[in-house]
């Protein structure tokens, strides 16, 4: 097996943003913010926006989350807005 191919992996808080939840697991992420978890120490943090907490799948409930106009923002960028004759 060749040696210094694979990632290192490290233990890294999942924050979800949507919900009050987080979970602890090991990932090869990168990120510049860090919290304290449960346990005392510091990790370093990712931010997301859905997880198994808010996604209406798991959860039974719709909720609308917006995300700061998305499509509003996509079709300013990439679309022409047609008028209609």
């Amino acid at each position: 097996m060749k040696k210094d191919i694979h990632p290192n992996y490290r233990e890294v808080v999942f924050q979800d943003i949507a919900s009050d939840f987080a979970i602890l697991t090991r990932s090869t992420i990168r990120t510049s913010e860090t919290i304290t978890w449960e346990d005392g120490n510091e990790y370093p943090l990712v931010k997301v926006e859905v997880s198994s907490k808010s996604h209406p799948f798991y959860t039974g409930k719709q909720r609308v989350l917006s995300s700061g106009g998305r499509v509003d923002r996509f079709k300013q960028k990439y679309g022409r807005v047609r008028k209609s004759r």
